[in-house]
């Protein structure tokens, strides 16, 4: 497998794509604006001890309160082995107004504020030191039984005294020398932030992370990656430095592209821009739809165009087979975090649903954030977790729609129109006014007026008002607006803003409905019927007004 990094550096943001193959697997996105929290360390204040939830709000200095669980509270001896009686009393671990030191583990999500613990690790090239544990521990990715012994010896002579130590994946192979250098390095650390700490008032930053590019160098770039593109000379000649230090023989594998837009000639946009949508397809012709929920995520599995050419059977698994690799790259790709259901295609063989099962196993073996595949529950769904330390990509490009209040849907023109009336009615029963203006969104005003205006006399009809009703792009389609009119000129404005024989030029906004040769444009929300004008879209040409409507004026075209 071919394994390289992509790193944007722009002014505004740093963009950082992992590729396997040509395939891009990951995405890391960082802004000036909104630097990463996660890995931060604060001295904090207690702001509320809440023992019916036995945890607490910290002041760290951010807009909302950190989250502070028990078990994240207590000296380590207090929970090691003993997680029950820990959770008993927060009151008896911290008080309103405590000062304490708390490193941020799970950035603000929505309305949540971060998650923090006083249990603070420092990452290191090939060590994570705990300098409030005591404790050794070896990454599980490390297989040989063999090698983990070796490694574990080595962290003991190394470890400072009452500290704990976590020996990373990328220290495989590596010697003591090594390891010491980076205790060395991580104990001096330590040491400035308690100095800092005893130096500051709370709430206060005492310890920020390591800017993307470098945490990239640090937990991504080992030996098994082919090559590190950079598209910034600064960027780079940074990156270079920190390799003569961190690990000089990588620095080979570094190269400079000085590119306009290195994501769009790599195709990185076209991917996230993929993955901001719910629907992926698949090679075969099937398809899964992504729909990520507050509680968890829901990932369905469908055949689409795919027909197979065996039976039915072996249609289902060959694309719950394709789809499991798509699901586990889409999910690193989007890092989705917490709860995750798979309804895969229903599989008749256990045979086949155990490979499915496999296949996904073996994707998600390739992820380095901590998932666990939990099984297939009673229902047929598969269900599995992933942690989530940061926030997904969406949650980083989008907000929720200011429209449809994040629904991802919109009221239907026959609902609006319903809505519509109504509020025609009340107005026509509450104002003096003859007449009543309505501009609402095209589709909806096509729908009040009605085929050859039935819907509108009807409800000229019912409310004895005369009604002039606009269709306009700028209205939002749920949204209306209504008023009546009292002044003449006014009215006869909004009555007929065109005459017979006027010259005008317009801009062609859609081909009609039903006659498709013809295009549709407007003034002021008024309708014009411009006959041959079909395939004019998106023009702005000479019309000649013809016959004037109530609802609508024909045109033609100025040659």
């Amino acid at each position: 497998m071919f394994k390289e990094i992509i790193i944007h550096a722009g002014e505004e943001e740093t963009k950082v794509a992992v590729l396997e193959d040509d395939v891009v697997m990951e995405v890391y996105i960082e802004r000036s604006l909104a630097q990463r929290l996660v890995g931060n360390i604060f001295k904090g204040r207690v702001e509320n001890v809440l023992p019916g939830m036995q945890a607490a709000f910290v002041d760290i200095g951010l807009e909302k309160n950190a989250f502070l669980y028990v078990e994240d509270a207590l000296a380590p001896r207090a929970w090691n082995g003993n997680h029950g009686e820990a959770a008993a009393n927060i009151s008896a671990v911290l008080r309103r107004g405590q000062e304490i030191i708390v490193q941020v583990v799970k950035a603000p999500l929505g309305s949540k504020g971060p998650r923090v613990t006083t249990h603070v690790t420092l990452p290191g090239r090939y060590l994570v030191l705990m300098p409030t544990m005591d404790y050794i521990g070896i990454s599980r990715r490390i297989s040989s039984e063999k090698e983990r012994e070796r490694l574990k010896a080595l962290a003991a002579q190394v470890k400072p005294q009452g500290m704990g130590l976590i020996v990373r994946t990328v220290a495989e192979g590596v010697d003591e020398g090594e390891l010491q250098h980076d205790v060395s390095i991580l104990t001096r650390l330590w040491n400035k932030i308690l100095t800092r700490a005893k130096n500051s008032t709370a709430p206060s930053l005492i310890h920020r992370d390591l800017e993307l590019s470098q945490r990239i160098l640090r937990d991504l770039f080992t030996e098994d990656v082919d090559r590190l593109i950079v598209d910034s000379r600064y960027e780079y000649e940074k990156i270079m430095d920190i390799l003569e230090i961190i690990s000089p023989r990588l620095r080979a594998k570094v190269a400079l592209e000085m590119r306009n837009n290195i994501f769009k000639d790599y195709g990185i946009d076209q991917e996230i821009e993929k993955a901001l949508k719910r629907k992926v397809w698949l090679k075969s012709g099937g398809y899964i739809v992504i729909d990520q929920l507050e509680a968890f995520t829901a990932i369905d599995v469908n055949t689409g165009k795919f027909v197979g050419t065996v039976d039915l059977e072996d249609t289902v698994l060959k694309t719950n087979l394709e789809a499991s690799v798509e699901i586990a790259r889409q999910v690193r790709l989007r890092n989705i975090g917490g709860i995750i259901i798979v309804d895969f295609i229903d599989m008749q063989k256990e045979e086949n649903r155990r490979r499915v099962l496999a296949a996904l196993e073996d994707e998600f073996k390739k992820d380095k954030t901590k998932t666990n595949i939990l099984g297939i529950t009673e229902l047929g769904l598969l269900e599995l977790t992933r942690k989530k330390v940061r926030p997904s990509l969406a949650e980083i490009l989008q907000r929720p729609c200011p429209y449809c209040d994040g629904r991802g849907k919109v009221l239907s023109e026959e609902t609006v129109g319903i809505h519509i009336k109504n509020q025609i009615y009340d107005l026509a029963r509450r104002t003096a006014a003859d007449t009543i203006l309505v501009e609402a969104h095209p589709h909806v005003a096509a729908r009040l007026i009605g085929s050859g205006g039935t819907n509108l006399r009807d409800l000229e009809r019912q409310t004895g008002k005369s009604i002039y009703i606009r269709g306009s792009q700028a209205q939002h389609i749920e949204s209306v607006s209504i008023r009546p009119l009292y002044d003449q000129a006014e009215i006869r404005a909004q009555s007929l803003p065109v005459h017979p024989g006027q010259l005008l030029e317009v801009k062609i906004e859609e081909p009609h409905a039903t006659k498709g040769e013809d295009g549709i444009a407007r003034v002021n929300g008024f309708v014009l019927d411009i006959e041959g004008a079909g395939a004019l879209v998106g023009e702005t040409v000479p019309v000649e007004i013809g016959k004037v409507y109530r609802t609508y004026a024909r045109a033609r075209l100025v040659r």
